[in-house]
């Protein structure tokens, strides 16, 4: 595959989407698009499908998401993640995911007036690119994710008709989509790692979870980032934790960072001489107490017995 190639070319070379879950339910087949890929799409007060794609929602939020909201109602964010979002699934170790929550006894957008969305400035990624999406994924042999993007034609939406052509790259500036993607790129990573990293990772623990939920309470984990356990456990800075204390998109980076070190084992946060013993100390008799629930749950062998198991 030659990187001559325009980046619409080359991703034409192979149909990524017969290898990969999409984000979202449909019976139309997406079209693979790229950054120079050329679309033409209007939406705007007055077209005759206005609000029709807000009044049946399936939005999947991302921890910024949850945060932008939190913002804009100048709300703390596990309030915004308790009045806004709903909990599912998000795949079969039960991984935990959050989608926007719809009017009570109903589908539509609890945001939709009829002048349009009533938090436009703040809304979540999947709306700034809908009719479009982008999703992240790793080719075979690569560690390194790229961003793709795609469009699905639904029969209510009539935008595509409009005579306004740009590209990708322009739709996606004209949307505000750059800061979200940054901030949502690490933990699509970390979707992305725990479902393809064989059972190991992929069915991933009760705390892993728990960890992984603490992401979409971005207030919360700022608030444990200054707790006196963290505090004794990781050496940050002055600059560090000041940008942490006061800057959002900071906090988002720190976050995901924080989740790669503790599910993955990248080391990317230092942390304090002589922490690792200390905690273990503290905690011994609960690690200690798991380690022989474990070895009576799974009936773990004792290599010293020769190969019997342990009692």
């Amino acid at each position: 595959m030659s990187d001559d190639k325009p980046e619409v070319e080359r991703f034409n070379d192979d149909n990524i989407f017969q290898e990969f879950d999409l984000p979202f339910k449909t019976a139309v087949q997406p079209q693979q698009l790229a950054l120079d890929s050329k679309i033409s799409f209007k939406c705007y007060k007055g077209i005759s499908c206005f609000n029709a794609c807000c009044s049946n929602i399936d939005i999947t939020m991302t921890p910024y998401d949850v945060l932008r909201l939190a913002r804009h109602f100048d709300i703390p964010t596990w309030q915004a993640q308790l009045k806004y979002t709903r909990p599912y699934e998000m795949d079969f170790h039960g991984m935990p995911g959050i989608k926007m929550r719809p009017v009570d006894e109903g589908a539509a957008c609890q945001f939709m007036t009829e002048a349009g969305c009533s938090v436009y400035e703040d809304r979540p990624t999947a709306c700034r690119y809908y009719p479009y999406g982008t999703m992240g994924m790793r080719r075979k042999d690569s560690g390194v994710m790229e961003d793709v993007y795609f469009v699905v034609k639904e029969d209510h939406c009539k935008g595509h008709e409009e005579d306004n052509e740009m590209t990708v790259a322009e739709f996606r500036q004209q949307q505000g989509v750059e800061i979200y993607d940054d901030m949502n790129r690490d933990w699509l990573d970390i979707i992305i790692k725990k479902r393809s990293s064989g059972p190991t990772v992929g069915a991933p623990s009760q705390r892993s979870m728990q960890l992984f939920s603490q992401s979409y309470d971005l207030d919360g984990f700022r608030l444990f980032t200054q707790s006196d356990g963290f505090v004794k456990m990781f050496d940050l800075d002055d600059e560090q934790r000041k940008a942490i204390d006061e800057n959002d998109e900071e906090l988002v980076r720190f976050c995901m960072r924080f989740l790669k070190q503790v599910l993955f084992g990248e080391q990317t946060i230092p942390m304090k001489d002589g922490a690792v013993k200390a905690r273990y100390e503290q905690r011994k008799d609960v690690i200690q107490k798991k380690h022989q629930e474990n070895v009576e749950k799974y009936s773990l062998r004792d290599p010293a017995a020769g190969g019997e198991e342990s009692s």
